[in-house]
């Protein structure tokens, strides 16, 4: 059984802690203890029906504010296939959040109230799906219940989103109308839109394709441990040990140490203290090569035939994630897979105003920032573009001063300078 991950997006009072509780109360997904506290709880809607919300206000200040602020991450599965959900939060303040929950995700629900149709916060989140390089999109038009299940609201809020989705180059994207309040389309087809002819929510969950996300013909293993045990049973024995971040490696295909860039072949795969033919995608193994060679966390092993950039300098999407602003004066580290580096920001192209789309002038970032910059590095890194192999495109900045992680970055190109 397989496994999707998705992440729902939408502005303060879309629905969108309503439609994954109404998504896990109708799929029967919710556990014993969890159901009694939703019996017992003081929060009802309106017509006196328990409030589904709860089930991923998790924080006591969603609570008591009703609306999410951290990312809140659900599991649940049916007979078809397995699913882990990232609630994000759609207010400007809490962008960080949303792009950590939605940069594991395959898929992205974005919610649009019925009643307001395509407002500036749904340009801001379909702004991040398309910057976060998700290929599949569903557009939930909610709350149908209040507009009298309409099919000409539906038809009019569809336009308008499909040219935003054009302008932003969003490919696959399917419109569904639902009301998370009422289940109508959630789990199962709804009776109230018969114009309607297309599949229920869940079931377009369970299947949709996703897979081309394996990226075969790029295989790529970050060294993440160097084993040699040196004793009189192991005297010879020199394995690299991590795990596939994507494509699949075989024994005898040739191989290049990055960013060396020293050619060899693998002689052994192992994993579980057992040999393997091959070893996919995703799967933590040991490689053998039948050279001797010097490597190091922190480098990558790739298949010669498909090797990735390597450059010290890089064009990169940054979302910046810190109270304290962008320092280009100092130097911050970068974890690219198992390595890390120190590096400077070398130039900020521009910023996004990501409610309008306008490219912005600006010598800094601030918390919550969007925009593209072009950095530094001490040492070679060995990246793929993100839009073509974002499981090695991405990478962290962090601030030496602190420690903490400060910066998203998505590798757009070899700055080349």
């Amino acid at each position: 059984m397989d496994l999707l991950k998705f992440f729902t997006a939408g502005s303060v009072d879309d629905g969108k802690s309503t439609l994954i509780g109404r998504l896990l109360y109708d799929s029967e997904s919710i556990l014993a203890d969890q159901l009694e506290a939703l019996q017992q709880s003081n929060r009802k809607n309106d017509d006196g029906t328990i409030d589904l919300a709860i089930l991923t206000d998790g924080l006591k200040a969603e609570r008591e504010q009703g609306i999410t602020i951290d990312v809140a991450y659900k599991y649940f599965q049916t007979d078809r296939r397995k699913f882990i959900i990232a609630d994000t939060p759609g207010h400007i303040q809490y962008t960080r959040n949303m792009v950590t929950g939605a940069s594991n995700s395959d898929l992205a629900i974005i919610l649009v109230d019925a009643r307001n149709g395509v407002v500036e916060q749904t340009i801001r989140h379909s702004f991040l799906v398309s910057l976060l390089e998700l290929k599949h999109v569903v557009v939930c038009i909610n709350k149908m219940d209040m507009v009298a299940y309409s099919e000409d609201v539906f038809n009019s809020i569809r336009e308008a989103y499909a040219a935003i989705a054009e302008k932003l180059n969003l490919k696959e994207v399917t419109y569904i109308p639902v009301s998370a309040l009422k289940g109508d389309n959630i789990v199962n087809k709804s009776d109230k839109m018969s114009w309607y002819d297309g599949k229920s929510l869940l079931d377009h969950l369970e299947t949709i394709e996703v897979n081309e996300a394996v990226l075969s013909h790029q295989a790529r293993m970050p060294v993440q441990w160097v084993i040699r045990p040196q004793t009189d049973e192991l005297h010879d024995y020199r394995g690299y040990a991590g795990r596939i971040l994507s494509g699949s490696f075989h024994v005898n295909d040739k191989i290049t140490v990055l960013p060396s860039g020293i050619r060899s072949e693998i002689s052994k795969i192992e994993t579980n203290f057992t040999e393997q033919g091959e070893a996919e995608s995703g799967m933590s193994v040991t490689l053998h090569l039948k050279d001797n060679i010097d490597i190091g966390r922190g480098d990558i092993l790739v298949n010669t035939s498909h090797e990735p950039l390597v450059a010290q300098e890089i064009e990169a999407d940054l979302c910046w994630m810190d109270t304290r602003p962008l320092d280009s004066s100092i130097m911050y580290l970068i974890q690219h897979n198992s390595k890390v580096t120190k590096c400077k920001i070398r130039e900020i192209l521009h910023k996004v105003n990501i409610n309008t789309l306008e490219k912005i002038e600006t010598d800094t970032f601030q918390l919550n920032d969007i925009g593209r910059i072009v950095l530094k590095t001490a040492e070679p890194l060995a990246f793929d573009l993100y839009q073509e192999n974002k499981l090695n495109g991405g990478a962290i900045l962090i601030d030496p001063r602190t420690n903490l992680t400060v910066g998203a970055l998505m590798f757009r190109a070899n700055a080349g300078y």
